[in-house]
């Protein structure tokens, strides 16, 4: 066998292009990702100094404008040895703390708003700084009251031997962190968990945010309001003219998604009240002092370079081996595979692998090839037969009458007629089968009423059965219409009556009944033995294995039957009971329901 042609060079050809495409798609890959994330971490400097993006987002949560911000980032540039550039969002610069490079089309590595904290950066959950407190701060007076209510819930924390400590919020409430495990719940036994109390402060604000929200949410200020708590929860109440199931005062419960919306028109809301307390946002940019770069460049060293071209060798001459010692390994099942095929044996089945399934394939093709060949002989062997009887018979018949022993008159001349119509209806039999086989056996269905159908059949057998005393009848329900050939519905019923009074004996009946899509002739014959049912719808099978025509036509009529069935798309079965009778039952499909005009 040439090498090209080989398995194995063919599996190692295969093996190697794979090799390389998956080495460089590594390669290629592992530089654009070494890149990428270099980009990604030098373009956005935030993710190497968050210090810088929080220290801009405070000032700007307690300065309306960033006019005094200068000397603030010229300290910080300093310490990092950055370039730090503060730009409006049209790229007007507000502060800068070198001069450099324009940076116009550069990409900034963050946007500075304390009312819309970039998340990824912070890694929270509130857009909104808490820094950023407005008009929410609480007044002096309050803060005193306040601090002394967390020292109260402090020292009760103390009495149950739980510490903690009071810390004071952005604005100027305070909360108290507990420092040490709490088993016993002491934080809700002294009020930690309690709702906060609102301040003379805050109650008007709040109920202003209320408002707003409530607008956002579209509510109906005479039949609800929204209640919004100085931790910016926020709950729906009926008001004094709301509906009178609802008590004054009562909270309403909400699903999850109308809790989304609820939160998300209070942060709009906060938003709005904040913005003139609050810088605007602007764009952060963190570059090299000199060249204005917000990215680093990825090059290969010499040394890298010949550690990569090392690695691919050795990966390609691992491939190599491996592909030929598994080439081996798969070609020597398939040339013995190639031995029982040329020896016309079976293979032998080792592995359960695709070889395996192709050496079960292959001798299953062979069991196949020998039963379709002794198939072959036999049919020949009967096509032989049933030849040979009406080509007998007419040849000895000729004979006699050219050699004077038989007198040339009408029953000679019908007696040949008979054989010659005999052999005639063999030959069309066996040219019906070889064309299904063929797969050329055409039928051209359209709507047929099968009462007529029926009717016909059942007439053109009558004189048949009446002359064998047999008596044919038919019961059809309603006037079913099915999609058939009709003169092929004709040959299928009539090859069953015919079939039907021949094996009925002298005072029986035969009946032929429709009902919907299916087709039955039923005779109270002789029956069929339950071993022989799986074999009528063999060619030139018969009971009688002597093939006499006195207990059996052609051997042809079921087989042919079959397959004119199969062809309308349906199916043919048998039951039969011994000495009792038969029944044939013809299922063709339903007729398509025709689409309104």
């Amino acid at each position: 066998m040439p090498i090209r042609h080989s398995l194995v060079t063919r599996l190692l050809l295969t093996s190697v292009l794979i090799a390389v495409a998956a080495i460089a798609a590594t390669a290629w890959l592992a530089t654009r990702t070494a890149t990428r994330a270099i980009t990604q971490e030098q373009g956005r400097s935030l993710a190497e100094n968050t210090s810088v993006y929080d220290m801009l987002v405070g000032y700007a949560a307690s300065h309306p404008d960033w006019s005094g911000v200068a000397p603030l980032i010229a300290q910080r540039a300093a310490e990092l040895d950055r370039r730090i550039t503060l730009m409006t969002e049209d790229r007007t610069v507000i502060a800068d703390t070198t001069p450099g490079p324009s940076l116009r089309t550069a990409r900034p590595a963050a946007v500075v708003d304390p009312l819309n904290l970039d998340l990824g950066l912070t890694g929270g959950t509130d857009r909104i700084d808490r820094r950023a407190v407005g008009p929410f701060r609480v007044s002096s007076a309050a803060r005193a009251e306040l601090r002394s209510g967390a020292e109260k819930q402090l020292a009760c924390l103390r009495d149950a031997r739980v510490d903690g400590k009071v810390e004071e919020q952005p604005n100027g409430r305070f909360t108290i962190v507990l420092t040490t495990p709490d088993p016993v719940g002491a934080a809700r036994t002294c009020g930690l968990d309690s709702p906060q109390r609102v301040t003379a402060s805050e109650e008007k604000v709040l109920r202003s945010l209320g408002r707003l929200a409530g607008r956002c949410l579209d509510l109906n200020e005479r039949s609800q309001r929204l209640e919004v708590q100085p931790d910016f929860s926020a709950y729906l109440i009926a008001t004094r003219s709301g509906p009178p199931a609802v008590r004054e005062g009562s909270r309403h419960d909400v699903d999850a998604a109308h809790a989304a919306r609820i939160n998300s028109c209070v942060e709009k809301s906060r938003q709005t009240l904040l913005q003139p307390y609050v810088a605007p946002a602007v764009l952060l940019f963190i570059t090299a002092p000199q060249t204005g770069a917000d990215q680093t460049t990825f090059t290969l060293s010499g040394e890298n370079t010949i550690r990569i071209v090392t690695v691919t060798g050795a990966v390609l001459v691992a491939t190599i081996i491996v592909t030929v010692l598994v080439g081996r390994r798969l070609v020597r099942p398939l040339q013995a595979l190639t031995d029982a095929a040329d020896r016309q044996h079976p293979a032998p089945v080792s592995t359960p692998d695709e070889i395996g399934r192709l050496a079960r394939a292959l001798n299953d093709s062979i069991h196949r090839r020998d039963r379709a060949e002794a198939q072959r002989r036999a049919m020949v062997s009967d096509v032989a037969h049933e030849l040979r009887t009406p080509l007998t018979n007419i040849r000895s018949w000729l004979e006699a009458a050219q050699d004077d022993l038989a007198p040339t008159d009408a029953q000679l001349l019908g007696l040949l007629h008979e054989e010659a119509v005999l052999l005639q209806h063999i030959i069309e039999d066996l040219s019906d089968l070889a064309a299904a086989d063929a797969g050329t056996l055409r039928i051209h269905p359209e709507p047929t009423y099968v009462r007529d159908v029926l009717t016909q059949v059942v007439e053109s057998h009558r004189g048949t059965a009446q002359a064998a005393g047999i008596d044919l009848t038919m019961q059809i329900r309603d006037d079913p219409v099915l999609p058939a050939d009709a003169v092929r519905l004709r040959q299928i019923v009539g090859n069953l009556v015919s079939n039907a009074i021949r094996y009925t004996p002298p005072g029986g009946s035969v009946t032929v009944g429709a009902q919907d899509s299916t087709i039955t002739v039923r005779d109270t014959g002789v029956g069929i033995a339950a071993e022989h049912l799986p074999k009528i719808f063999d060619r030139f099978w018969r009971v009688d294995e002597s093939r006499a025509r006195t207990t059996g036509g052609s051997g042809l009529g079921l087989a042919i039957t079959q397959q004119l069935v199969k062809a309308h798309g349906g199916a043919l079965s048998v039951q039969s009971t011994l000495g009792e009778g038969t029944l044939f039952t013809v299922r063709l499909p339903d007729a398509q329901p025709t689409a309104s005009p």
